[in-house]
């Protein structure tokens, strides 16, 4: 038996080793090729890829068409597997992959059936358009079968990936804007939510269009309504309303906003150039979302010359989505405008399959989709479709309601973007901006003579006969979304007087251009803010000095909760609870920075949130009983009605359960205390940083933990916050920072997280993440050559 025991042992030894090795040789055949040689199929002229000491790919071709199947060689064998997620996400298809647990998933993404807008948005593209297309889709399935293996997330989960296909690269668009613009317009919803269940004077309190801290480039801040009377609402003489009842159930937590990007003229510039800054905020992964690179082929319009692009790609997408020709130089922020609606529905009350149009009844269309599941039976489920997109819901009253949503029109996505390969100026730029179908964003671009301008790029809609802040009818002539807004008419602002421009998620315009934009949910207008005074408070900046902006974790919008804890906690105060003297003394040492070891910000941020949750869950009860998902985060202008209640304390508004305002913010002060209070060591170990500590995952190992500490990046507790140029979550972030000077790029900066390659063993895999974290610059071209791929032309055969 003993014998027996130990032949069975080593057997298993045996297999534990071959199965080791097998997968270590998986894992190295699908190694990204750097060096040698090789024929590419397709390609019209030889083609060469370098590599820096980063890993950033320059490609060298002879036309547009070759530069983009080399670039679908390079992505594929470092990308492929984020590429298919992308492209699988917004179709719906992720459960093929990754089993039953995505069915639910896909079913939300499938209501759009965005492969089939995908195949029409294909068809609508131009002739070269569509070349283009079919050889980057080429490249990628070349550079996929050139790895001896699949990529490696293919073994680990018993599956091979599938061909790529020009309607994935607009799929992959269409990611984005379910990352940017989703369909799902919760704040809509609440909002018609509010204004059927509250009085009209306490919404216009609750949701205001801006507050104090606005920075717009046209206009000023906008007025406040004033606190509702008694006469209004009065909670002091309802007691057992079910307003007055907050309970410790924890409300949904909104999810963070980032993205600045901004620019000085010439005038403003040290050298003499104008200068444009761009960090992208999005969620964070393994690998980035953004894939460096260079572009180098000869222009189609001049002999000789030569377009030279370089930045951001999208893995999935054949073009530069941010960065310089030489000529121009661009960047994009997410625009928050009004790209989503949701349209409510008359039914007939006699026949309930049909719904109202201002064409009299129709029925509604019905289309059954079939989700394909791994290892198990596909999933089918109906789709009730109306001529304004799904039917989503019904609301609080019953009624239902179908989505109206931009990417679900093909008009509204395109590849014009590529275009600006060739902007020679800003007034080009913003042309091809103007008319690129891409998530509507603002295009903030400079130029290599100066000038600087701020426009919207993506489609923009022209909308009537409704009010777009709520869910509307649009079943009577004229109403609803009528066209698109003719480029000639776009929002622009062009070299402002005072040579400077920004933007931050935050309203950016008034009047005319801010209707025709309209409102989708504005971030609060801290950060603009902040970021427009860093740029009045200096006349002349180098790339450093605008970097250092970007790296900006001054705490300028808490200052006003800091002074308001010290009035609070008086002498008297802190002897009637001894922890409050530990509470103080770090408030007023804090710093003035979202510093990692500061105790003291994230005590006046945990306040701030935890007052802002007892003041809004107890006003808004009553929407919440309603709607489980009511979720008051969804209005982002809180920050005014939040500050005017704790500052001049209206008792009509007041939770019974307090007898006085200041009794409320001190019961917020004490919860944030027996939160965070660490026997032994009181608040010490409670700062910023524990709770700022950012971790960036590889998809793989949030399923499979035991390779996280192989998958993921290291955590690490960094600065930043919400509300200030350097936003920073736990896991979510600046994607990339880049300053340039179009016409000087050598003198550019760029840093982006984890890495250029997906292939964990790849020396590329994390070595853009240290100075990610540090903020410490990288050069924005290319640096000097590591390794060299050359493509040659397949040979004809007869």
């Amino acid at each position: 038996m003993k014998r027996l025991a130990l032949r069975l042992l080593l057997g298993f030894g045996v297999l534990i080793l071959l199965a080791a090795l097998g997968g270590w040789l998986f894992l190295k055949g699908s190694a990204p090729q750097l060096d040698g040689h090789r024929t590419l199929a397709g390609l019209k002229a030889p083609v060469t890829v370098t590599r820096d000491d980063l890993g950033v790919p320059a490609i060298r071709a002879e036309s547009r068409r070759d530069a983009a199947r080399a670039l679908g060689f390079v992505h594929a064998q470092d990308r492929f597997f984020q590429m298919d997620l992308m492209r699988r996400l917004a179709a719906g298809e992720l459960s093929e992959l990754v089993g039953p647990g995505a069915v639910k998933f896909d079913e939300r993404h499938r209501l759009y059936r965005l492969r089939q807008v995908a195949q029409q948005v294909i068809a609508r593209a131009t002739p070269e358009q569509r070349a283009l297309l079919v050889a980057y889709a080429e490249g990628v399935n070349a550079g996929l079968h050139a790895l001896h293996t699949w990529p490696f997330e293919y073994g680990l989960l018993m599956t091979h990936p599938r061909p790529w296909t020009p309607e994935d690269t607009v799929l992959v668009i269409y990611a984005m804007y379910f990352n940017l613009q989703g369909p799902w317009d919760r704040r809509e919803s609440d909002l018609g939510l509010m204004n059927d269940m509250l009085p009209p004077a306490l919404v216009a309190f609750l949701n205001p269009a801006g507050t104090r801290w606005d920075a717009p480039l046209t206009g000023d801040s906008l007025p406040q309504a004033p606190i509702p009377g008694s006469d209004v609402i009065d909670l002091r003489k309802r007691p057992g309303s079910h307003l007055l009842t907050n309970d410790d159930t924890p409300l949904p937590v909104h999810r963070d906003i980032g993205s600045n990007n901004f620019a000085v003229s010439a005038a403003h510039s040290a050298d003499g150039h104008a200068l444009l800054v761009n960090d992208m905020h999005l969620d964070l992964a393994v690998p980035n979302i953004w894939y460096r690179a260079q572009l180098n082929y000869p222009d189609p319009q001049y002999t000789g010359q030569q377009i030279t692009v370089t930045g951001v790609t999208l893995p999935g997408v054949p073009v530069i989505v941010a960065g310089s020709n030489g000529h121009v130089a661009w960047g994009f922020t997410n625009s928050y405008g009004d790209w989503v609606d949701l349209v409510k529905l008359h039914t007939d009350p006699a026949d309930p399959t049909r719904y109202q149009t201002a064409d009299g009844w129709r029925s509604f269309t019905h289309h059954e989709e079939i989700i394909r599941v791994k290892h198990q039976r596909s999933v089918k489920f109906d789709v009730t479709d109306t001529v304004w997109g799904p039917v989503v819901d019904k609301d609080h009253d019953g009624v239902m309601r179908a989505v109206h949503w931009i990417a679900d029109d093909p008009a509204a996505t395109n590849l014009e973007l590529g275009a600006m390969d060739y902007a020679t100026d800003i007034r080009s730029a913003m042309a091809v901006a103007n008319r690129a179908g891409i998530p509507a964003q603002n295009f903030v671009v400079a130029d290599s003579a100066g000038h600087i301008a701020w426009t919207i790029a993506g489609r923009i809609p022209l909308r009537s006969g409704y009010d777009p802040q709520l869910p509307s009818y649009w079943d009577k002539p004229g109403a609803g979304w009528t066209g698109w807004l003719a480029a000639d008419q776009y929002p622009r602002v062009v070299d402002p007087a005072n040579g400077r421009l920004w933007t931050a998620n935050a309203r950016v315009v008034d009047g005319t251009m801010l209707k025709q934009i309209g409102d989708g949910g504005y971030d609060l207008g801290a950060r603009a803010q902040q970021i427009r005074d860093d740029l009045m408070a200096q006349d002349k900046f180098t790339p450093d000095d605008l970097l250092n902006i970007e790296l900006d974790d001054r705490a300028v919008f808490l200052g006003r909760w800091r002074s308001l804890l010290l009035r609070l906690l008086s002498p008297e105060r802190i002897l009637q609870n001894p922890r409050r003297a530990e509470f103080r003394n770090y408030v007023e040492a804090w710093g003035g920075r979202a510093a990692v070891n500061s105790v003291g910000y994230r005590l006046v941020r945990d306040f701030r949130l935890r007052i802002e949750d007892m003041v809004f869950s107890a006003l808004l009860k009553q929407c919440r009983k309603a709607d489980p998902q009511f979720d008051y985060h969804h209005l982002t202008q809180l920050e005014a009605p939040l500050w005017a209640l704790v500052s001049q304390q209206p008792r009509n508004l007041l939770d019974s359960r307090y007898q006085s305002w200041d009794e409320l913010l001190l019961a917020g002060v004490d919860h944030v205390i027996d939160t965070l209070w660490v026997p032994g060591s009181g608040l010490a170990t409670r700062t910023w940083g524990e709770h700022n500590t950012v971790h960036i995952r590889q998809p793989l190992s949030r399923a499979i933990p035991l390779l996280g500490s192989w998958l993921d990046m290291a955590p690490v507790q960094l600065p930043g916050d919400s509300n200030m140029p350097r936003v920073q979550g736990r896991d979510f972030g600046a994607s990339e920072r880049m300053v340039i000077e179009p016409g000087n790029e050598a003198s550019g900066i760029f840093e982006m997280p984890t890495g250029q390659s997906g292939y964990p063993l790849s020396p590329y895999y994390r070595n853009s993440e240290s100075a990610w974290e540090q903020g410490q610059p990288a050069p924005f071209l290319p640096g000097a050559v590591v390794h060299t791929l050359e493509f040659a032309p397949a040979k004809q055969t007869d």
